[in-house]
């Protein structure tokens, strides 16, 4: 016979067991000013366990001292994700193979990390059971856009909390205020104020002195590249073999992917190349100013250029240049897991089946210049293109093709005659 005194205090202390476990909230940490305080500010303000996501791009950071750092601050967990690999497969390599760049400058580094740091905190947030999400992107940012974004097209019941939309912090000063005050380590000061951010592909830098425009940028500032004045005195020359519009080689030397880009990182900061500044116009509205180092990213997209303009048809590179356009804004604006990214990769992949062959570019403070292009695919014919005598082309036949060209004007130029004759 069932006992209701018994199945009551069962039901009570399972009640009970409930009401003591918290919600959870998963963190994008990477260590800087404002996830360095979000901790903090999390457990003040909710009664959540702080789960801690350090997705690692290429930062370069000390994963073990991070890890210490945010369970000192108070996060219940910790996940330190090396996603490196699959940072360069799933994502440099469409950027490359693209040749997309945001307002001509912009190589998109940030841009192409935030849809994988993403998915990452989307996929531990369902291990966890975690209900939210949070970040440390201010309200005046792209990045704010891109996560959200992505986490709603991977799980659109993830709820968001954004506390740049929500405390009173109202600058970088503040936050640094607020840091000092709670004792939390912090990597920047009030001299030292420069938003950055670093991974496998570039170093952005923002904020402090160069939003006054007329300003020069200080190449002080510099994490990864040697300026330019102060590049060696003499020229490197690099190999760069591409398969499919992949690069597999660097002189001669087959390479993992990430050993690649690093292999290029190194030897384009020697030579002072990669750095850019630029006024860009933000998805939210506004311009700002941001100096970014991408150094092998620069060299990658130079040589894939360059193979493609001799492997390419005409219509089929011009083409190209367009989607590259779109590409750019897709990954800037974070609409990454889309429908249209997917189907531009498509129409982009196809335009890479014979984008094979050895590009050799010479380097020298901050400059890129073509010294070589050996490929099977090429479409350049010496025999064609020379000045000299050709089977293949007759000069005669150039008269009928501009005549016939040139038609439509010619017809045009006719008709205006003929009106002015009747007037």
């Amino acid at each position: 016979m069932y006992d209701y005194n018994i199945g009551l205090k069962l039901i009570s202390i399972e009640k009970g067991a409930l009401r003591k476990m918290k919600e959870k909230v998963v963190l994008a940490y990477s260590g800087g000013l404002d996830t360095s305080i979000i901790v903090t500010w999390l457990k003040e303000n909710y009664d959540f366990d702080v789960i801690a996501v350090c997705v690692d791009v290429g930062q370069e950071d000390d994963m073990a001292e991070i890890e210490e750092k945010v369970l000192i601050t108070g996060a219940s967990k910790v996940y330190i994700e090396d996603v490196k690999e699959e940072f360069v497969v799933d994502y440099l390599y469409k950027a490359i193979k693209s040749g997309a760049v945001y307002e001509d400058k912009y190589l998109l580094g940030t841009s192409y990390a935030r849809p994988l740091i993403a998915k990452k905190l989307v996929e531990i947030a369902h291990k966890e059971g975690a209900k939210y999400i949070s970040h440390g992107c201010t309200g005046k940012g792209n990045d704010q856009v891109r996560f959200e974004v992505s986490i709603a097209a991977l799980d659109p019941e993830i709820k968001i909390i954004a506390p740049w939309r929500i405390w009173d912090i109202k600058s970088r000063e503040d936050a640094i205020d607020y840091a000092y005050a709670k004792g939390i380590k912090i990597p920047v000061t009030k001299e030292k104020i420069y938003s950055r951010d670093r991974n496998l592909w570039h170093i952005s830098h923002e904020g402090g002195d160069l939003e006054e425009l007329t300003n020069e940028h200080k190449t002080d500032m510099y994490v990864m590249i040697t300026p330019p004045e102060k590049a060696k005195d003499e020229a490197s020359y690099v190999e760069i073999y591409f398969e499919q519009g992949i690069p597999k080689k660097v002189d001669g030397k087959e390479l993992s992917p990430v050993e690649l880009v690093k292999t290029l990182n190194k030897i384009a900061c020697e030579n002072g190349i990669g750095v850019v500044d630029i006024v860009e116009n933000r998805l939210v509205g506004m311009k700002s100013r941001g100096v970014y180092e991408t150094p092998g990213g620069t060299v990658l997209l130079a040589a894939h250029r360059e193979i493609e303009q001799v492997t390419l048809d005409r219509q089929t590179y011009h083409y190209k240049q367009l989607v590259a356009q779109r590409y750019a804004e897709i990954v800037y604006d974070g609409i990454w897991f889309s429908t249209l990214r997917e189907a531009l990769d498509a129409f982009i992949d196809k335009t890479q089946e014979n984008v094979t062959g050895t590009v050799k570019l010479k380097l020298y403070k901050g400059n890129i210049m073509v010294a070589g292009i050996d490929s099977p695919f090429a479409l350049y014919d010496k025999g064609i293109s020379s000045f000299g005598e050709s089977k293949l082309y007759s000069h005669k036949d150039a008269a009928g093709f501009i005549s016939l060209f040139g038609l439509p004007y010619k017809i045009k130029a006719m008709t205006e005659k003929n009106k002015e004759g009747n007037s």
